[in-house]
């Protein structure tokens, strides 16, 4: 539904229909990468061919094959069968401090050329950063990946999401 100056709310079964297209998308992003071998930075494209011509029946046989996955390989929550989507209370890397060990949970698909980036240096979902410096106005954070060392830029550190408390 639509309300002057106020945008657009979705109803109820746009929701639905919303939900199970997401879903779709990130389980053939999961099994593109899973079962077909593409790299991170290639699945996004490839599953928005895909997304809208797979039938019920090929989306539970994916989902069963891959274990029934709560995470697409962006680090993405998979919403449910019945349309449930797991509220994550991420932050940006771009909120952490110097000294603070945090987990990538979650990196922005947006950008294939980022994620080419981000996986030669080891920056993937479930993986641990110290922050080592945090510069000033913006600056670039040197952070730790396992034993190497890394400056990001906060167009970088604005799309990989975090949890400070794991």
């Amino acid at each position: 539904t639509h309300r002057p100056y106020y945008g657009v709310e979705l109803t109820q079964t746009g929701r639905k229909i919303a939900l199970e297209i997401i879903r779709h998308h990130r389980l053939l992003e999961l099994y593109l990468a899973e079962a077909l071998g593409y790299s991170w930075d290639q699945v996004h494209d490839e599953a928005e061919k895909l997304e809208h011509v797979i039938s019920e029946e090929f989306e539970d046989k994916m989902a069963k094959i891959l274990g029934n996955p709560t995470t697409d390989p962006h680090g993405a929550p998979i919403p449910s069968k019945e349309g449930k989507i797991e509220d994550r209370a991420l932050v940006p890397l771009t909120a952490a401090e110097a000294g603070q060990k945090v987990l990538v949970k979650q990196v922005s698909d947006s950008d294939p050329e980022m994620l080419r980036y981000l996986g030669e240096i080891g920056i993937y979902p479930e993986v641990r950063l110290h922050i080592l410096e945090k510069a000033p106005f913006g600056g670039p954070l040197l952070v730790k990946i396992g034993e190497g060392k890394h400056h990001l830029s906060e167009t970088l550190t604005d799309n990989i999401m975090i949890t400070t408390n794991s």
